[in-house]
């Protein structure tokens, strides 16, 4: 937790920015995995922690901007609670660290809420993404679940992620902090990754860096030696001499703040030729969209600036051919590099993405472009000084989207079909790291991770 006064600010400034109503901000509850005194692990609201910071369920706050108080809705624990959990402290003692005045039972909330209605008075929730939340708000505002719409405020939530995009050096520390576990994730991963080794003995091994160092994944961990599989969560591969591995990782701190690598790995601990020339592609690739990041700069263009210099690379091996330019405009990128080039990173690894993206990478002028390689990218937006982001370029061979394109003759004059034929069985090759902007342009941010094909072998070689 931080300090009181971060706590207090913050809500200050989303009171001012909101201006009048109530702000209704429900904090998660447990979720059974099988039954109910067997959860996973507890995972807090991020909004709700960025505001309220406490970390536990069953929890809800309200600011009532015009009557200009505050107060945390929940439960102290019980003795049958204490027996199997131990003491807690008091409800009204955890709100004064966090400097909230008033705190109390859950059952008072409903109360509270009908009230303000029947006064025709705003309640601003935010976008659910959890259906108990739904359920529960829906209930305490008894009304169909099928109204819930009707509370989400856009004003509460321009307003959350305009605060939460812009990051405070207490957050940066949070974050590089996240990092330093990313850091010994991935060059252990680097030391393990050998033929004859399971996918899932790696990425157990990784996971559990993460929780020895008091936090946890940040996402379910990618790696896999199918790395043309963006979101490949199978772990199951037997590694043998020849294969490269995506590894797309990263860590939680126990504060919720995330971190988000991806390097890709030579089992063998040396990369092939090919391997060595589809790597030094996406290498410069990154290398470039990285000095590009600054602020005012439309992440939009940078991404389209990665995918000319991948397209320019693929070009040089002749899987492309005619004018770059007319064959981005094409879309030929797209068919190697399906998704964007990077997102907002923070309390979320896709920082926000609940509140909508468009919200969060996208502006009333810049809007999302909807075609195919385009409308994945997240943050299309200018860039400002405090946000966080990743930049993560790459190429990706997909078999059966090769088919489709080669069946339907799409862009057949700017790619030769014959030539990316050989490379159907090569996988992916993915580079990420996070980045800071700054006022004058850009931190990359953690220790650096073996990144050179040089530095990765030596990291995979280094036991």
């Amino acid at each position: 937790m931080f300090g009181t006064e971060t706590y207090i600010e913050r809500r200050r400034r989303l009171q001012a920015d909101v201006k009048s109503g109530l702000i209704l901000l429900l904090g998660n509850d447990e979720s059974p995995m099988n039954y109910p005194d067997n959860p996973y692990r507890f995972r807090q609201d991020s909004t709700f922690g960025y505001f309220f910071g406490l970390d536990f369920s069953g929890l809800a706050g309200v600011i009532d901007i015009d009557e200009q108080r505050e107060c945390v809705f929940g439960n102290d624990v019980t003795v049958d609670e204490i027996i199997w959990m131990g003491p807690q402290p008091a409800l009204k003692e955890k709100c004064g660290e966090i400097g909230v005045k008033n705190s109390a039972a859950f059952d008072k909330l409903g109360g509270i809420l009908k009230d303000a209605l029947e006064k025709g008075r705003t309640i601003h929730i935010l976008p659910q993404y959890r259906g108990d939340t739904i359920l529960k708000i829906a209930g305490l505002l008894e009304i169909p679940v099928a109204r819930i719409g009707d509370f989400v405020s856009e004003a509460l939530t321009k307003a959350v992620v305009a605060q939460r995009s812009v990051k405070s050096e207490e957050e940066i520390r949070e974050i590089e902090a996240a990092l330093d576990i990313a850091y010994e994730m991935q060059t252990t991963a680097m030391k393990l990754a050998k033929p004859g080794v399971y996918e899932r003995e790696v990425a157990g091994a990784m996971e559990g860096i993460a929780l020895s160092r008091g936090g946890r994944l940040s996402f379910p961990t990618i790696f896999s030696v199918h790395g043309e599989t963006l979101h490949n969560h199978y772990h199951g591969n037997l590694m043998k001499a020849g294969d490269i591995a995506v590894n797309d990782s990263g860590a939680e701190t126990a504060m919720g703040y995330a971190s988000d690598i991806t390097r890709t790995i030579p089992i063998s601990g040396k990369f092939s030729q090919r391997q060595k020339e589809i790597y030094s592609i996406v290498f410069d690739a990154q290398r470039k969209a990285l000095e590009a990041v600054a602020p005012g700069v439309e992440f939009r263009n940078v991404h389209r600036l990665a995918g000319k210099i991948l397209v320019s690379g693929l070009k040089d091996l002749g899987l492309v051919k005619g004018d770059i330019d007319e064959a981005v405009d094409a879309g030929v990128h797209t068919l190697f590099f399906q998704c964007g080039l990077g997102h907002m990173m923070g309390l979320d690894v896709h920082d926000m993405e609940g509140l909508g993206e468009d919200y969060v990478g996208y502006t009333d002028t810049i809007k999302r472009n909807p075609e195919f390689g385009w409308r994945s990218l997240r943050l299309g937006k200018a860039l400002e000084p405090g946000y966080v982001i990743t930049v993560e370029p790459g190429i990706y061979f997909i078999p059966e989207l090769i088919e489709r394109w080669r069946a339907e003759n799409k862009c057949a004059q700017f790619i030769d079909y014959n030539a990316v034929e050989e490379y159907k069985d090569f996988g992916g090759v993915r580079i990420e790291d996070d980045v800071l902007v700054t006022e004058s342009g850009r931190r990359e941010l953690g220790k650096p991770i073996p990144r050179t094909i040089d530095e990765v072998e030596q990291a995979c070689n280094n036991q």
